[in-house]
């Protein structure tokens, strides 16, 4: 029986390592030059991952921390595609675009509230700039069930998407109610059912834990009725909670909560409940069924991890696309402003829409490379780190493993001679494990760091 009492001063703040370094190190000294100048050096042999952002939604969904904007307006979504077209062009002077294409996610917002007209207008536009898109290329979408019809999901079939996420949250009426996302089960039931008719096979879910008035109980009912589904895969999230960053969020009562031992619970009967259902645990928040790609690279050590979570797809250079997208190459990430007006007026002017970025020194790739294979697989093989850098890995690391100390001794991971295993129960507290390899966390008083609470 594990003690969740013992783990609750886990419960700190701490990146989700979509990236590292993380995004408060991105630097607004980072231009559009040094863009173009990465683009230019660039291994012409790497594969592209485009990553497409569509930022519009109809209102807001209270527990959201993406970049949205909110809108009505139908001339609004014609002049961002519009927008987007520009975007691409201009990539097309500094990019080599005959590249091959192996991932393309469109992410949000709500893509699927533009309309397919307007979504194929997308589609049509960036093959055109991009055409050589691998026969295995992943191509996906992030899908509001309420906006979405057969319409939508005949224009992405054509389009080459084969894999669609959809996102649900929670099916309890309070915690929909207070989250102010109305979405009936039958809806999503519905939808799902057009994208297995129309032949995609990955579809995904989202969930998320830890909402207000969430309990261990009518989260249970949830992961019951979800199952009905059969989905490919599910991600169950931890609600991060940023009122500072996000407004929406301060209409919370934070006294509804679940605590976080209850939330730890909650993970636990979540990890028991699928895993007991023919599903596998992929990453920290993943489940997949074991013919589903995701789970077989888990096994052979090949899961990758970068802003669209987690994939099977490594050793492609990432492209964003639209406003505040963000990519990344071997040794770059470069962010495209945030504000929609200055990442037109960059665009009217012939520029890349940078807003800011990071230049990663030797230190950063390494200390990428540890957190990405414990964020992904569970496991470091020191070995292969020592060969591939030229360290001796426990004299480079020694601070970071006497911090790991305490996780040993709570039997959350086992470091030995060769490798670092991390335990199934210490899977729910990766994020804290990988934090000691983090250089520029460890500079920051824990009271002055601005994340989401790990549990």
């Amino acid at each position: 029986m594990i003690d969740y009492e013992k783990f609750v001063k886990y419960s700190k703040p701490g990146p989700r390592y979509t990236s590292y370094p993380t995004a408060p190190e991105f630097s607004e000294n980072f231009k559009q030059e040094d863009l173009k100048d990465f683009y230019k050096k660039q291994d012409k042999n790497r594969a592209l991952s485009l990553y497409i952002h569509l930022p519009f939604c109809r209102s807001a969904c209270y527990f959201c921390g993406c970049n949205t904007i909110f809108t009505s307006k139908e001339d609004k979504k014609t002049r961002y595609i519009e927008y987007l077209k520009k975007e691409l062009n201009i990539l097309k002077n500094h990019l080599d675009t005959s590249r091959v294409i192996t991932q393309m996610h469109f992410g949000g917002g709500t893509p699927t509230y533009f309309s397919p007209q307007q979504l194929e207008d997308v589609i049509k536009s960036i093959k055109t700039i991009f055409p050589n898109f691998s026969s295995d290329a992943e191509i996906s979408c992030e899908v509001d069930p309420r906006y979405f019809t057969k319409e939508h999901m005949d224009v992405l079939k054509a389009g080459g998407f084969n894999r669609l996420s959809f996102g649900v949250q929670d099916l309890d009426e309070t915690v929909q109610k207070t989250i102010h996302r109305i979405q009936p089960f039958e809806l999503t039931l519905n939808v799902i059912n057009i994208a297995r008719d129309a032949g995609i096979k990955s579809i995904n879910t989202d969930l998320i834990y830890g909402l207000p008035h969430q309990t261990k109980e009518s989260f249970k009912k949830t992961l019951e009725k979800m199952l009905t589904l059969n989905v490919d895969r599910f991600a169950v999230f931890n609600y991060a909670h940023v009122p500072w960053l996000m407004k929406t969020m301060r209409k919370f009562d934070e006294t509804t909560f679940p605590t976080p031992n209850i939330k730890l619970e909650m993970l636990k009967d979540t990890i028991d409940f699928f895993t007991s259902n023919g599903y596998e645990m992929v990453g920290m928040d993943h489940f997949a069924k074991p013919e589903d790609e995701l789970f077989k690279a888990i096994k052979k050590g090949e899961l990758h991890r970068n802003f669209q979570g987690y994939t099977t797809k490594g050793g492609a250079d990432l492209i964003g696309i639209g406003v505040t997208s963000i990519g990344n190459g071997v040794d770059y990430y470069a962010q495209n402003f945030k504000d929609l007006n200055e990442w037109e007026e960059a665009i009217d002017n012939g520029n890349l829409p940078v807003f800011k970025g990071y230049r990663l020194s030797d230190d950063d790739i390494l200390r990428q490379y540890v957190i990405m294979e414990l964020m992904s697989n569970f496991s470091l093989n020191i070995k292969k780190v020592e060969e591939e850098f030229k360290i001796d890995f426990k004299d480079y690391f020694s601070d970071a493993l006497e911090s790991l100390k305490e996780f040993e001794d709570a039997e959350l991971l086992k470091i030995y001679d060769d490798r670092i295993e991390v335990s199934q129960t210490g899977t729910m507290l990766i994020r804290n494990i990988c934090m000691p390899f983090d250089a520029y966390l460890n500079k920051i008083p824990e009271d002055k760091r601005r994340f989401s609470k790990t549990i």
